[in-house]
């Protein structure tokens, strides 16, 4: 009979094994987890969880950054940029175009203005589809739902008109909005007033402009960006088309005559979602649903423009 000062032989070689990790703790921080591991009651595998760094599941399996699948950072652009801090410190301009109040002001939106190129009229009241649904009842729609998304990814959002003004801004003033907000990006919404048949979206690029109170030789480059994000967002989320009518089946036209865009000095674009004169294009520009995926594609496209 054992006396209790002679182990088991598995006792004996746990203890023997102790010692020796006890000596590699010193040295390693693998040892030191080893130490743990058979201090606590046995090996990793022996009934409980070897010891780890963050796991994928509490990662999110992205890199750092917050990048998805498709290298794209932010919540618009499926990244895992928690909502509300996507674009906080942004500031984003949007410029519902028209004004449903501008047709019982001919007299006062009917004024020119100096738009570097030439004189325009400070504002007009824009098109409508055949049954009379106003394209400035269609903009302050999508922007407003614009701006609710953009502001729950963090943004500061300005809008050059909400309804709540008699009429206009005038073109120069709307430019003006964006350039003391400061924006980081600036987007007027509008819908297009051609023939039947001509169907589709295309983004609005500031030319180079040179003239008078407009120059657009630092923006032309940070617009064209935009322009290309927005118009790759939108027609993704939409699913619409490129314009059939306007910028060669790219969904881009380059303009210098529009003092909303000639004035700014901050990256600015207009969108035309659509055309109210064709009526497929309008049955769309008329439904509620599409209206909130025409704003969910002009967030994904402000945001990925600024993630980058």
């Amino acid at each position: 009979m054992s006396n209790g000062s002679t182990f088991p032989p598995h006792r004996r070689l746990r203890g023997t094994l102790l010692l020796v990790l006890a000596a590699v703790v010193v040295v390693s921080p693998v040892g030191w987890l080893l130490w743990r591991a058979w201090s606590d009651g046995g090996p990793p595998g022996a009934g409980r969880p070897a010891a780890s760094g963050p796991s994928d599941a509490a990662s999110g399996g992205q890199s750092e950054g917050g990048s998805g699948s498709d290298g794209k950072k932010g919540a618009g652009s499926g990244g895992t940029t928690a909502p509300g801090a996507g674009l906080k410190g942004r500031t984003v301009l949007i410029d519902p175009g028209h004004n449903p109040h501008n047709r019982d002001h001919g007299r006062e939106i009917g004024r020119l203005v100096d738009i570097g190129t030439g004189r325009k009229e400070c504002d007009t009241t824009g098109t409508a589809t055949d049954d009379g649904y106003a394209e400035a009842s269609f903009t302050l729609d999508v922007a407003r739902r614009a701006r609710t998304l953009l502001q729950r990814e963090g943004a500061k959002v300005v809008f050059t008109q909400d309804g709540d003004r008699p009429y206009g801004p005038c073109v120069d003033e709307r430019a003006a909005a964006g350039n003391k907000a400061h924006a980081d990006a600036a987007v007027s919404i509008h819908a297009d007033g051609s023939a039947a048949g001509n169907r589709g979206f295309h983004v609005i690029l500031p030319a180079r402009v040179s003239a008078g109170p407009a120059d657009t030789a630092a923006i032309v480059g940070p617009s064209r960006r935009l322009g290309e994000q927005l118009a790759g967002r939108f027609g993704a989320v939409t699913g619409s088309k490129p314009s059939n009518y306007i910028g060669g089946g790219t969904g881009l036209d380059t303009r210098s005559d529009l003092g909303g865009l000639n004035l700014s000095d901050v990256p600015k674009v207009f969108i035309e979602c659509g055309n109210m004169r064709d009526p497929k294009d309008a049955a769309q520009l008329a439904d509620a649903r599409w209206r909130e995926k025409a704003a969910r594609g002009i967030t994904a496209g402000i945001t990925d423009f600024l993630a980058h």
